[in-house]
Order: structure tokens, then sequence, then C-alpha cells
């Protein structure tokens, strides 16, 4: 009953929060994907332009399967940009495109936060594997220190998604700020191209915020136990 009191209390609110977060982005995408620019310009000829204009012309531009799976690949230094979003010059598609070539921007100028998510990556990805098989081997054998380093692997991940925050965020200032100064929208356009941006970053704020609170969890729970 503890184990349900914690997760109805704590993880389930957050949970339920991601799902209406991850359906904001879905539905203000869906919006601003049938506005099209007025200068008619796709999301790729967009961010070629961009990457060429900051000296990358170096980062390549790959389309990649899916809806809204566009991201930049900085060991391939390329930036990819999803099925829906490749040729389409909707307003919604060059926010997502600027936006990834903000990250690759963000690579070439040695953006701090950006490089500290990189760094810490392999080292998360140990973490997130380890952490819950450790919480419950701890708990069987009823050694609190498994327990321990379990809760703390569990904790990287929070640490990785509080990181990865200030990357998402300065990635869309910088593609607001392009979109705007090199005029590829309109000021009208421009707000649509910043909702869908803004809905998109509320996703990895609801990705920290269950984490937290799964978090939490872990650590009431591992104190009930060493009570009992």
């Amino acid at each position: 009953m503890i184990i349900d009191y914690y997760y109805f209390i704590l993880v389930l609110p957050a949970l339920l929060f991601a799902m209406w977060a991850q359906g904001r982005v879905s539905s203000t995408y869906a919006k601003y994907s049938r506005v099209h620019a007025s200068r008619r310009i796709t999301a790729q000829e967009a961010a070629r332009r961009i990457l060429s204009d900051n000296g990358l012309d170096h980062v390549q531009i790959q389309r990649v399967n899916g809806n809204l799976t566009d991201h930049y690949d900085p060991g391939a230094k390329v930036v990819r940009l999803s099925d829906t979003v490749y040729n389409s010059d909707s307003v919604a598609a060059l926010g997502v495109a600027a936006h990834e070539c903000g990250h690759a921007i963000q690579h070439a100028r040695g953006y701090a936060p950006l490089m500290l998510r990189n760094a810490i990556i392999p080292v998360t990805n140990f973490g997130s594997k380890l952490s819950i098989p450790l919480i419950l081997l701890g708990l069987v054998l009823g050694y609190a220190p498994l327990v321990q380093i379990g809760i703390w692997m569990f904790a990287l991940m929070a640490i990785f998604q509080l990181v990865t925050l200030p990357v998402e965020f300065n990635a869309s200032a910088r593609a607001l700020a392009t979109l705007e100064r090199e005029n590829y929208l309109e000021p009208s356009e421009l707000r649509g191209s910043k909702r869908v941006l803004q809905a998109a970053a509320l996703t990895y704020v609801a990705a920290l915020l269950v984490t937290v609170m799964q978090l939490l969890r872990l650590v009431l729970l591992f104190g009930n136990r060493r009570r009992d």
C-alpha cells in the first residue's frame, strides 16, 4: 500500500502532466504545420542557410523517418529532419529546423551546458540501466548500501534532464532570433513558431518532473524500509 500511495500522490500526477505536454506538442505542431511561411522556403532550405551563415557548411542535413523525430547528432555533425518537417514550408517546420540548427551552433561554439550534457551521457545511460535492478536487489538482500547506490544512479537521470533544460531553451531562443533577424518569418508567423517551440520545451520540463517524482518516491520508500 505504501508503494501505491507514493505512486498515486507523486508519480501519477507527473505522468499525467507529461502526457498532457506531449499532446500539446502534437496539437500545436498540427495547427501551425498548416500555416505556410510567406517566403515559401522549406525547412531544409532554411536549415542549410542558417548553418552556412554560421560557418557550418560541414554540418550535413539528412531526412529521417517519423514524425517530430528531428534532432542534431553531435557525433556525426548532422542535423536530421523528420519526414513531416524536411520539405515543409510551414512556420512549425521552420521553427523545428531552426531549433536543431541551434544545437549545431551550440556545439560549434562550445556551449557549456551542451558540452556537459554530452559528457555525462555515457554515465547517465549506465546509471539508468542499473539503478532499478540494484535497488530491487538491495531490498531483496536487505543490503542498504546497494539500495543507496541504485538511488544515486537514478539521480543521475534527473541531473541529465536538468542540464538538458538550458540546452533546449537556448536552442529555441537562437532559433527564434535567427528566424526574426534574417526575415525567414513575418512577425505573425514567428508567433506560431514560438508556440511550437514552447510546447516542445514543456515536454522536457515534464520529463524532469517525472524523474524527480520517481526519485523522491524511491527515497521515501527506502527511508520507510530503513525505519522498519
